[in-house]
């Protein structure tokens, strides 16, 4: 009998089998002071197949695919401008997501997705608990592969403790040695597709092959290697035991309708063996439908026995349903011994009513409709944000300067931002003082005061630009003043407001 095994025996010894529910572990009177956190042991994950097997082989195919693919995908944003779909752009400060194009001004867009990570992650713990952890959750998801790659090398869950009991071998270190390797080359793909998205792929690619990257990149592609070879090889569930905050976050936004992966105690209580179970139903005495198989431990990739309630270890994948399941279809009883359930639907059928599951309440309303708002918000500005922008900056030191004639002249630095891929042309004006003249410092002189600003693709551009009051009488002390930006060709104008200040 295996370690977990003893553990398993030793609690439903302490329980009482007629109890409606099995206590947890930390909720067992005990007078040994033990230690705060269990002993490290060996989890070897059973395999499965089932329905929830197969969507977290689903996410883990779609997610990864993206992850590793994404940056040689290509995206055509005309001449001279980056090629690649997904690129975030540091030398020049964009972030480019296919035809969305972001400035380091607009890091509003960074929050706004950040916000609705978070009020993403309360809904989904709102409606199923912790799946964000079972299924999506990038320490889950590499895990799963790493355990997928660990079973081709060393089998399945009894074999793969067999050959680590047993003595070393030249089969056994070859093996493990194909394991470790395979590995480090899927953690050194993983930091390599991390760092192809801060440059164009395939140069970089081949400037990594070539040895002539720059020297971040190795640097980055070290670190990311070692701590994915570490934490989805070695501390695995380690890491959502005692590294990772959500556990202990989603127990305070959880509620009593929230499903959660949970052991139909009602269903499965008293626990014996399928020939007593069939004895104590002839002598017409009650019998549950769990069999004490320990699938459902076996195939949790965190250890969790789900037979013991709400534990801070279960991440809610699912497996020890879809391996329940299996067991009571081949003794030909119902499935849905372990499901996604409430306790409130356990009492219910225990007092004879029906079930009931609420996933449209007061608390999922309030998160979906904060989601669609900042969502709605999100991409209202971002489909009617100007592709021209002005920003004034006026000196402080001095404020004005009088000359030897009495004008007062104040002194301005213009910057012109030029959104869109191509050249533009744009009028450039300054309204609100009478009998000014305006010097745009570098350019030349215009009668009319307006003055023609060429600005490159993708780039902003400075102007100085001197207002000088020649009004016979004495301006006052704040005067409001505009300064208009029009594009030649689209017509579309862009204004800031600014003072002209004097004695």
């Amino acid at each position: 009998m295996t370690q977990l095994e003893e553990l398993v025996r030793e609690a439903e010894v302490k329980a009482t089998p007629q109890s409606a529910a099995p206590q947890p572990a930390f909720m067992e009177e005990s007078d040994d002071d033990g230690p705060l956190y269990a002993a490290r042991r060996n989890i070897y994950p059973q395999s499965v197949s089932g329905f929830f097997r197969n969507i977290k082989w689903a996410v883990l195919g779609v997610t990864l695919g993206i992850y590793y693919l994404l940056p040689f995908v290509r995206w055509d944003r005309g001449p001279d401008a980056p090629s690649q779909a997904v690129l975030i752009d540091f030398p020049n400060r964009r972030f480019y997501f296919f035809f969305i194009e972001l400035w380091p001004q607009e890091v509003y867009y960074l929050t706004g997705l950040l916000i609705l990570a978070a009020i993403g992650l309360f809904l989904m713990n709102a409606l199923a608990g912790r799946i964000w952890c079972g299924y999506l959750c990038p320490q889950t998801v590499w895990t799963d592969l790493f355990y997928a790659i660990e079973r081709f090398f060393e089998g399945d869950r009894r074999e793969h403790m067999k050959r680590d009991a047993g003595p070393w071998t030249v089969q056994k270190v070859a093996f493990k040695a194909a394991k470790h390797i395979t590995w480090i080359m899927v953690a050194w793909w993983t930091g390599g597709a991390w760092v192809l998205y801060f440059a164009d792929a395939p140069t970089l690619v081949k400037e990594l092959a070539s040895g002539t990257a720059p020297f971040a990149a190795y640097l980055w592609i070290g670190i990311l290697t070692v701590s994915t070879y570490t934490l989805a090889g070695y501390m695995r569930e380690q890491v959502c035991l005692y590294m990772c905050p959500w556990p202990r976050i989603q127990a305070a936004l959880t509620d009593e309708y929230a499903l959660n992966v949970t052991y139909r105690y009602d269903r499965g209580e008293p626990r014996c063996s399928v020939k007593k179970s069939e004895q104590l139903r002839a002598a017409g005495k009650s019998a549950g439908d769990c069999v004490d198989c320990l699938q459902c431990v076996h195939v949790c990739p965190t250890g969790v026995d789900i037979r013991g309630g709400a534990n801070l270890g279960c991440i809610q994948c699912g497996l020890c349903i879809d391996a329940c399941d299996r067991v009571m279809e081949k003794l030909g009883r119902p499935a849905g011994l372990i499901a996604y359930d409430t306790d409130l639907n356990i009492q219910a059928r225990r007092e004879g009513k029906p079930m009931m599951f609420k996933l449209v309440r007061w608390r999922t309303s309030l998160y979906a409709a904060i989601i669609a708002i900042a969502g709605g918000i999100m991409i209202f500005t971002l489909a009617t944000r100007d592709s021209e922008g002005i920003s004034v900056i006026h000196d402080r030191n001095p404020m004005y300067v009088r000359l030897s004639d009495g004008a007062v002249r104040n002194a301005y630095t213009i910057r012109i931002v030029n959104k869109q891929l191509k050249s533009r042309e744009f009028i450039l004006s300054v309204d609100g003082i009478p009998s000014t003249l305006i010097d745009y410092v570098g350019l030349p002189p215009r009668a009319d005061g307006r003055q023609l600003v060429t600005v490159g693709p993708d780039q902003t551009k400075e102007v100085r630009v001197m207002v000088t009051d020649y009004s016979p009488t004495p301006p006052a002390p704040s005067t409001t003043v505009l300064f208009s930006l029009i594009d030649i060709d689209s017509g579309a104008t862009a204004q800031m407001r600014d003072h002209f200040f004097g004695p």
